[in-house]
């Protein structure tokens, strides 16, 4: 009986730390879960915020960073490389891009290389550098790389694409902010937030929120119109240009 003793405490010694080790609780909240594009719209800024918690509720008692990566619904995209011959600009090779989203940012309270490896970062893209783009067809890596590479610096170009590195605040190892623009160019459709706590290197947490962009008002029946009668809305569109069309003639030949 004796000598069961230390390996009892041992064993409850054992079970404390795993207890004490448990990781800590992401709790995420957006201030916009839902964007509505009306006309005129010029785009939104989206606070992600929140709180890290330890599993019983409490402030988390270790240093933590933050990243949070929002990205919008994914599309077909087809990228085209153009070449000057004989003085003209003409299409040359193309690469089709099956699921490439239609909008990537990513926020982090410092630079993600000073946060985890190139493995972790690729696992989770964790940044534009290692964003999982999958093109349509066999194609040799290193062509890829240079359209891949093409496609993000276009999106960056059109503010679809961002990094800010070092623009999430973390306050007191418990509360977060991080604020991300959306440009007036985003497609609608349903984003996914995700935020990452990661300590020594490693994710050990992670939680999501999302935010819908709808279309309303004019532009909500243009945009239901075109996909569910789109001859209608054709003949319409039609309709509409060639009025256009003679009412300008008209005021030009009074003119």
């Amino acid at each position: 009986m004796t000598r069961g003793h230390p390996l009892c405490l041992a064993l409850l010694f054992a079970c404390l730390l795993l207890l004490g080790a448990r990781d800590p609780i992401l709790v995420p909240e957006i201030s916009q879960h839902e964007i509505q594009v009306r006309q005129g719209f010029t785009g939104a800024d989206l606070l992600l915020f929140g709180a890290i918690l330890s599993p019983e509720g409490t402030r988390a008692a270790q240093d933590y960073d933050i990243v949070v990566v929002l990205e919008g619904p994914v599309q077909s995209i087809v990228l085209r490389e153009k070449q000057k011959v004989a003085g003209m600009w003409i299409n040359a090779d193309s690469l089709e891009f099956r699921s490439a989203p239609s909008y990537f940012a990513v926020a982090s309270s410092r630079p993600i290389e000073k946060i985890v490896d190139d493995k972790t970062a690729a696992i989770y893209e964790l940044g534009l550098k290692w964003l999982q783009l999958s093109p349509i067809g066999v194609i040799e890596p290193t062509e890829q790389k240079r359209f891949s590479e093409g496609l993000v610096d276009l999106m960056r170009r059109q503010g679809l694409y961002r990094e800010d590195q070092g623009s999430v605040k973390i306050s007191g190892q418990v509360l977060y902010q991080a604020r991300i623009s959306l440009p007036s160019s985003v497609q609608t459709g349903t984003y996914t937030a995700e935020t990452f706590a990661i300590r020594g290197g490693k994710v050990v947490a992670s939680a999501i929120t999302r935010v819908d962009v709808k279309k309303e008002g004019f532009e909500r029946f243009v945009a239901v119109a075109a996909d569910r009668n789109g001859w209608l809305y054709g003949l319409f569109a039609v309709i509409v240009s060639v009025g256009m069309g003679w009412i300008a003639g008209r005021l030009f030949a009074r003119g």
